[in-house]
């Protein structure tokens, strides 16, 4: 059955028809039973700043049922991890290693070891899928170092204006850079991510219809600015003037109805608001913009107003982008291959409590969500989108780092159970991926360290569990380790706290005291790997430089 979409999808375009023609004819186009018949299409779709709870499926009450369709024919993570930040999560997902053994991430303690350029020992994993014959596409936001077909893709669309939804001034197609976008041409990034993805998709199905393709799907959305359509705003109009903290409650409640196991939201921390400091937003928005966690009910009617305007908007972004994963995902059942299709969703970070303003500035006298506006969800808001955790982008407590995972593979044999309880991480796709596709992500260089990530496939499979794994986080001064259900975590600055997240995963109650022990052998093993890493990166450092 063609997916039913939010509005009504034209199937009269030429690459619809084409499509159509396509699936007419896909029995005979599709690869013999045996080894090659299992090598299936993947399609990796990573959303900007979404948090945890923003989806249907995890919680939200943001309309998506694109998302929320794949979740019912697929699986969903409930402790899958990111690095934190945007382009540190990129390298990860792309690699299989942690970013700082690439130099896409800093380590504090090592000169030099933030220097953009990853080691030739790090490829991305649409090199690895070249040599086992497969295409790949890339679409949206690249924020990696080098060119994408310089790097194992065979088709690229990049959106390099990071401020602009609606007129950006940087497009690169295939390396080449567009023409600027004009302000009165009916332009929304999102969309455009999405329609040069199906371009990609019907390129292939006409010429390289015998090979399997990768598209890695990077949205822009629900990045700041906040700038939506007005037709998508409308659809959540007054929506959130109830607040955040109703909106809290009300996920908390849904997480655990769809059978998410998970406490209530832990209180607000009226110490934290946003990560930097921008002085033109305290003179551009004054006292509408509180710089904190406060409760809803501080505020004043002007300021719930604001706030409730800029939910609006966050929540008709994502519905957008849940709309244009639906178009995509009607492309593929249409062309007859989307039960031989790989769907990975996930989120690059969690909702981010910064508050800037930058690009074309904003116009107080503007609509929230248009182009002449520059407003970020900001910490309340980022609160409620990253239920029911703490902290926000670019800490490592849960809320900066837990991200929704979705996997869709309907001729993949996957476990009935709906959820996937396996500690995971963005380090883990690389090698995932590469061994559905009948490879190894080991490394040709002998002087390359081991790729720390692992292959999911038996987990999504079998739904089996390496309930011990270590995972590891730095980024600006935050940093945590996880080592089975015990997690070390501090933010910069200050000390360590020790969580057993078995039964806090809200990180409530900091039982370090208690075990001291534990925390202490925890310590030793960040340090260790941050000594590892350090020493990785200098070796590499040196190689180039030779």
């Amino acid at each position: 059955m063609v997916w039913i979409f939010l509005s009504r999808l034209c199937l009269h375009s030429s690459a619809g028809l084409l499509c159509l023609k396509l699936f007419a004819s896909s029995k005979m186009e599709q690869e013999p039973k045996g080894a090659e018949a299992i090598r299936p299409n993947m399609v990796l779709i990573l959303a900007d700043d979404l948090g945890f709870s923003d989806i249907g499926c995890y919680g939200g009450e943001i309309v998506t049922d694109n998302l929320d369709r794949l979740a019912t024919r697929g699986v969903r993570f409930t402790q899958f991890y990111n690095a934190a930040r945007c382009w540190p999560t990129r390298a990860a997902l792309l690699t299989g290693y942690y970013p700082q053994q690439v130099r896409r991430d800093a380590i504090e303690a090592v000169p030099k070891s933030l220097q953009g350029k990853r080691p030739a020992w790090a490829p991305l994993v649409a090199a690895k899928l070249r040599s086992l014959g497969y295409r790949s596409f890339v679409s949206g936001k690249w924020h990696i170092d080098g060119n994408p077909l310089d790097n194992g893709f065979d088709r690229s669309f990049l959106v390099e204006d990071h401020d602009r939804f609606f007129s950006p001034n940087r497009l690169i197609l295939d390396g080449h850079q567009l023409p600027k976008v004009s302000s009165d041409q009916s332009f929304y990034a999102t969309t455009a991510i999405a329609d040069r993805a199906m371009e990609f998709i019907d390129e292939h199905r006409t010429q390289f219809a015998d090979r399997p393709f990768f598209l890695y799907l990077a949205f822009t959305a629900p990045h700041f600015p906040l700038h939506a359509k007005p037709e998508d705003i409308a659809n959540y109009r007054s929506r959130y003037d109830p607040g955040w903290d109703e909106v809290r409650m009300q996920r908390s409640k849904k997480l655990n109805q769809l059978g998410f196991v998970l406490p209530e939201p832990a209180p607000l921390e009226t110490e934290i608001g946003p990560p930097y400091r921008f002085d033109n937003v305290v003179r551009e928005l004054g006292a509408l913009e509180p710089m904190a966690e406060v409760p809803w009910s501080s505020l004043d009617p002007s300021q719930r107003r604001f706030q409730s305007q800029k939910m609006e908007v966050h929540a008709a972004m994502i519905e957008r982008m849940d709309f244009e994963i639906g178009r995509i995902v009607n492309r593929l059942e249409m062309c007859g291959i989307l039960d031989d299709t790989l769907i990975v969703f996930l989120s690059d970070n969690g909702a981010s409590a910064e508050v800037m303003i930058r690009g074309d500035g904003h116009d107080p006298q503007a609509e929230p969500g248009s182009a002449e506006s520059f407003l970020c969800l900001g910490p309340g808001w980022s609160r409620a989108a990253n239920t029911p955790f703490r902290r926000h982008k670019t800490w490592v407590h849960e809320g900066g780092i837990a991200t929704p995972c979705i996997v869709s593979w309907p001729n993949g044999n996957l476990a009935s159970d709906p959820f996937r309880n396996q500690v995971a991480h963005a380090i883990d796709w690389a090698p995932t991926l590469v061994d559905i596709a009948g490879g190894s992500l080991l490394p040709m260089d002998p002087l390359a360290p081991e790729v720390p990530g692992m292959s999911l496939k038996s987990a999504l499979i079998e739904n089996s569990q390496q309930p011990d794994r270590i995972l590891w986080w730095l980024h600006e001064g935050n940093r945590a380790i996880r080592m089975g259900n015990w997690k070390l975590v501090a933010s910069r600055d200050q000390p360590w706290e020790l969580y057993d997240l078995s039964s806090d995963r809200n990180e409530m109650r900091n039982v370090l005291a208690v075990h001291r022990e534990k925390a202490d052998d925890l310590e030793r093993t960040w340090q260790a790997m941050q000594q590892t890493f350090a020493n990785q990166v200098a070796t590499a450092s040196e190689r180039n430089e030779r």
